[in-house]
């Protein structure tokens, strides 16, 4: 595909996809129902290993889809490198989810902001599965498998209330072993 028709492409769906954030709000939407989060295994982006979401059942997840061209990442995978790091010993754990059209396009971006937490690569149509409001987009998924939250857009701001949903589904944890 020339790059020119391949610019405007994807300038057509990050347009779709702002118009959708805008008219949707960011932040946190709380599940209403206990829904397993649905199951895929994918390979990480540098195709050394697979991982299931069923792999990491006991822990808190912050499921986190995102991609080289989304200007939020370069905030958010960082941000959500220190709170991993920070929280990781009490189990919780990020999985991000690069849905980029190859692996190059992520990889490029990790080496810029690079993070600890396993970067996944999206050629299964996980996206779709989750069916995705904006970009990023977040699910806060609990030690159970089930969905807690989504996350849509990020700001800096947000920081805060994701620490303290984590921190919530940690205690929940913690207060059911």
């Amino acid at each position: 595909m020339p790059v020119a028709t391949r610019f405007l492409s994807i300038m057509k769906l990050f347009t779709r996809l702002l118009a959708i954030l805008l008219l949707t709000g960011g932040g946190w939407v709380h599940a209403e129902s206990q829904i397993n989060a649905p199951e895929f295994t994918l390979s990480t982006l540098d195709e050394k290993r697979q991982i299931s979401l069923k792999d990491y059942r006991g822990k808190v997840i912050y499921l986190d889809f995102w991609a080289s061209w989304c200007s939020p990442c370069r905030k958010s995978l960082p941000m959500l490198n220190e709170l991993r790091n920070e929280l990781k010993d009490r189990g919780f754990e990020v999985l991000a989810l690069n849905v980029d059209e190859t692996r190059e396009e992520g990889l490029r971006f990790l080496k810029e902001y690079p993070v600890d937490y396993p970067t996944l690569f999206d050629n299964e149509g996980t996206a779709a599965t989750y069916q995705l409001r904006g970009m990023p987009t977040a699910f806060l998924i609990d030690h159970n498998g089930k969905l807690h939250s989504q996350h849509v857009g990020f700001n800096p701001k947000d920081m805060g209330s994701i620490r303290e949903e984590v921190l919530s589904l940690l205690e929940a944890a913690e207060s059911a072993r």
